[in-house]
């Protein structure tokens, strides 16, 4: 039952110490990429950098909790900055608050 609510407690089944540390390397190798792109990319947005930090982090853990497969990427990308950019600019609201009611449609 827990497994239908929480279905990445099924990934543990196989884990090892040995990929532990090709997953933590990795992640490390990602953080140090993801980190200045995702401020960039907020920035190209027209938001605060803070808000890409926001965006790089928050999705991953979402998915880490709901998602069910281990072979999703997630995180912000040039071309929805891009398009938040333009939606945003073109409305009457403030631009953080634009680009939040995209994100939740």
């Amino acid at each position: 039952m827990i497994y239908k609510f929480l279905p990445f407690i099924l990934w543990f089944k196989d884990y090892s110490i040995g990929k532990f540390r090709i997953d933590l390397l990795a992640g490390i190798t990602v953080a140090l990429v993801l980190i200045p792109q995702s401020m960039a990319y907020a920035q190209l947005a027209g938001l605060p950098p803070v808000t890409g930090l926001y965006a790089a982090i928050v999705p991953p853990l979402l998915y880490l909790a709901y998602g069910s497969s281990p072979f999703v990427t997630l995180g912000p990308v040039a071309l929805a900055s891009l398009i938040i950019a333009e939606a945003a600019g073109a409305s009457t609201l403030d631009i953080a608050d634009a680009a939040a009611i995209i994100a939740i449609q």
